[in-house]
């Protein structure tokens, strides 16, 4: 049996409106006959304006061949709020699709469109425990990560929605260290959204985020994702990076500094590279680098000599990035 619109008694009132194509187009695209004939009925019912529960079928039976067609997201919407269909449900009905296309705008888009109509706290926290399931099948998704981060901001109720969230980016940096989208979460929890219930102290928030930041590196020294963090913690504060030089040190050299005996003290604010660390930590040079670099006089010498180390044996991937770094530097002396 046909599964064909143009076959369905159903829709024998609908007059398809094939896509338009030259008579000899340059790249045609060879379309599925299921999907041609379904946006062929779906111009059909654009063009009359019809929004019923037989064009949310049609709607989803597009969306699942091409999640992408944002026309179809669009009229799916106007359908779902003209019939008053429970937005709640709208958003059950879409997780299978949301799981299945995460790398699709249009897919977030539509939960949002929901969600900000529905104005629910309580939605946007369950929303938020779905988008957990759904970063577990793809810890790295930006529209994934982009949509959380507009939930919190937008409902913006910190009992409910914020209080978790620096313990959950936690968790993940604790199955994996080098997840840069869980870092670049943090940095916006804890310094790009405003001030935290809690975390009014920013000096301490300061000290807590450097500690965090440096213990993660000392587990994965050449780990570029928590050297970025670093970075951003130190900029965003307008503290100096030499303030950091004590415990960027060890991981410029060869060889680990030596653990001593168990009566040695133990500096916590500076934990040196794990036993094993690849050493030197390309980031650690580079931010040594800088840290000359910043300091201006005879300094910009000893950041060209670790640029021309980059350059040549260390990071020859980005030599031409050096090389600029070198040129730039030498120009301003």
């Amino acid at each position: 049996m046909s599964e064909l619109l143009a076959d369905d008694p159903e829709w024998a009132d609908v007059v398809p409106i094939r896509q338009y194509e030259d008579v000899n187009p340059i790249a045609p695209i060879f379309y599925s006959e299921e999907y041609k004939d379904a946006t062929d009925y779906f111009r059909g019912v654009l063009k009359t304006g019809e929004m019923s529960p037989r064009v949310l079928r049609l709607t989803e039976r597009i969306i699942r061949m091409n999640p992408a067609h944002y026309t179809a997201w669009q009229h799916r919407y106007k359908t779902v709020i003209a019939l008053k269909i429970p937005l709640e449900q709208e958003l059950e009905l879409m997780n299978e699709i949301a799981t299945t296309f995460l790398k699709t705008y249009q897919v977030w888009h539509h939960r949002r469109l929901l969600l900000t109509a529905l104005n629910s706290i309580d939605a946007a926290a369950r929303e938020l425990e779905f988008l957990k399931t759904v970063l577990r099948a793809d810890a790295k998704n930006y529209h994934t990560w982009s949509f959380r981060q507009w939930i919190l901001a937008h409902f913006n109720k910190e009992g409910r929605l914020w209080a978790g969230e620096r313990a959950y980016i936690e968790d993940l940096l604790e199955q994996d260290v080098r997840n840069n989208s869980a870092w670049h979460h943090r940095f916006f929890v804890v310094f790009a959204s405003g001030v935290r219930l809690g975390d009014e102290d920013r000096d301490q928030v300061l000290r807590r985020e450097l500690s965090f930041a440096k213990e993660k590196i000392a587990l994965a020294p050449n780990n570029s994702s928590a050297w970025n963090y670093l970075r951003g913690t130190l900029e965003h504060t307008n503290t100096p990076f030499s303030a950091l030089a004590v415990f960027v040190e060890p991981y410029t050299t060869s060889q680990p500094p030596s653990r001593g005996t168990d009566d040695d003290v133990v500096d916590l604010d500076n934990p040196p590279p794990s036993a094993g660390a690849q050493l030197p930590a390309t980031p650690a040079l580079e931010f040594m680098a800088d840290i000359y670099e910043q300091e201006g006089g005879n300094a910009t010498g000893k950041a060209v000599e670790i640029w021309k180390s980059l350059a040549n044996e260390k990071d020859v991937m980005r030599k031409k990035y050096w090389e600029y770094r070198i040129r730039n530097a030498l120009s301003n002396a």
